[in-house]
């Protein structure tokens, strides 16, 4: 398993584990990976960040936002400017173009994703015409609150084992059903979250 949004090491301290104790590492660490995985999909984005770069292709039509500074091309979250390449074209044949900004300003900087390539003359073309992009995918960095509602998630995962059906006891509270999206979670993550997605 990769790309979980804690370590395992963490998730032994956050629970109380004793480092040395490697009798629950197998359920910690699919417990974490379900967690972030299960971030990915409830944000519609991801957070770890490619080691090298990697191609992918964009049809502008319906990728695309005009306003005053021009056009922008909208792409998937890109957390590094290394090794970053576009190009326009189609089939075969595509050509480098040069003329771009990433957006929003900053953006990198700031410990957040690229998430547009404008063009402040010109278009990205229209009909077959296809952007391709190499890019190192993802966040700069996984920001604290994702590994944070990893934590929470992970551990709430790997606790579900006592909790028959949904259901937790304990002597203070007594009997009480599990609630099917952890308040917390949400809460750390919901900023995340692609508009139009969640």
């Amino acid at each position: 398993m990769a790309n979980e949004y804690a370590s395992l090491a963490t998730i032994k301290e956050h629970l109380g584990v004793e480092a040395s104790d490697t009798s629950r590492d197998s359920l910690l660490q699919q417990a974490l990976a379900a967690a972030s995985r299960g971030i990915d999909r409830d944000t519609g984005r991801r957070f770890w960040l490619d080691s090298s770069a990697v191609q992918r292709t964009f049809n502008p039509a319906g990728k695309t936002v005009c306003d005053t500074d021009g056009e922008r091309l909208l792409v998937n979250d890109i957390g590094s400017a290394a090794g970053l390449v576009v190009e326009t074209g189609s089939g075969g044949s595509f050509t480098a173009v040069t003329d771009y900004e990433t957006a929003p300003d900053n953006a990198l900087l700031d410990g957040r994703p690229v998430t547009a390539l404008l063009r402040t003359s010109g278009s990205w073309g229209h009909g077959t015409t296809r952007v391709r992009v190499t890019a190192r995918w993802g966040w700069p960095a996984v920001p604290d609150e994702v590994v944070q509602a990893t934590l929470i998630q992970a551990t709430r995962l790997y606790k579900r084992k006592d909790s028959p059906e949904g259901i937790i006891g304990s002597a203070e509270w007594g009997v009480r059903n599990l609630s099917r999206i952890d308040p917390d979670v949400y809460a750390l993550v919901k900023h995340f979250v692609l508009p139009g997605f969640g």
